[in-house]
């Protein structure tokens, strides 16, 4: 029997542009439906120019809380009232509680990185991690990583539009946690060896190997990788990307995206219903 809306029913969003592809409507809906919630979660395409108009109509609809995907997540921080120690470190906001009325902001892409390492048995607390990049989602992972406990972090960037952004974050987590984090011109071949050699996992956070271009590759030299090594890759299209291959190749255990994706969801969840998601149903149903 299908499950019924009612006067009671609560409303959750995701806003950005474009949104048809986001699986997120599907795995909140199924949670709801498990867990016997009362409420529905949709999908809006909304840009940056109408952001501050819809979010201030969904404050006055008194939702129950939303999701930002890009281009959306920075603009969101000015518009909460509050926000997380990831989001304020971070400038970005993917999730927001509507605690009556107020804005609550909360970027969970980085909790979802962790609860994925940790789901695939890997748990990277006290240990070191040498991180390939400096935009969104390796700035969520960094904060988060630190945040929750990492030993050391080496992060590797070029020098782009995210790289005066990079430093202010390193110099903050240094600051704030107890994380020791060091940003890197990703321009020494020898230099990203030796991090990658006294590390325990390496993440690539950025886009270089997703679909279409699924030639290519950030690590060239595959004698970086020892067995040791844990291989953790953002992407999820392909499944199993060319550093994936290499690395699996060369005896290291590996991981990509999808689960991340998954667990920020169930992160989200969390924040606006106090209650755990049934992830590994959503797994069965949404993740094979």
């Amino acid at each position: 029997m299908a499950r019924k809306i009612t006067g009671h029913t609560r409303l959750a969003c995701l806003l950005g542009s474009p949104v048809e592809h986001s699986i997120s409507p599907a795995m909140h809906n199924e949670a709801f439906e498990q867990l016997g919630l009362d409420c529905a979660y949709l999908a809006f395409d909304a840009g940056v120019d109408k952001m501050p108009q819809v979010a201030e109509g969904l404050r006055a609809m008194n939702v129950l809380g939303f999701n930002i995907t890009m281009p959306d997540k920075n603009i969101m921080c000015e518009l909460c009232d509050e926000l997380s120690p990831a989001a304020r470190i971070g400038g970005a906001v993917n999730t927001v509680l509507n605690d009556n009325g107020k804005f609550v902001g909360y970027t969970t892409d980085g909790t979802g990185f962790m609860m994925a390492c940790k789901d695939s048995g890997f748990d990277i607390i006290g240990k070191k991690m040498t991180l390939l990049g400096a935009g969104g989602a390796a700035s969520a992972i960094l904060i988060q990583a630190a945040l929750d406990g990492v030993k050391e972090i080496s992060v590797f960037s070029i020098h782009d539009a995210f790289w005066d952004r990079a430093e202010k974050i390193v110099e903050t987590l240094n600051a704030e946690t107890k994380c020791m984090v060091t940003l890197f011109d990703f321009d020494d071949p020898s230099v990203l060896k030796s991090e990658i050699a006294g590390s325990d996992i390496l993440t690539n956070g950025t886009s270089v190997g997703m679909a279409p271009n699924t030639d290519g590759c950030l690590i060239t030299d595959t004698s970086v990788f020892h067995e040791n090594l844990m291989v953790f890759d953002v992407i999820y299209n392909p499944k199993e990307t060319k550093l994936l291959k290499l690395a699996k190749e060369c005896g290291c255990r590996t991981a990509n995206g999808m689960y991340m994706l998954l667990y920020q969801g169930a992160a989200s969840f969390k924040i606006w219903t106090g209650q755990d998601m049934p992830v590994d149903i959503i797994k069965d149903k949404y993740f094979k």
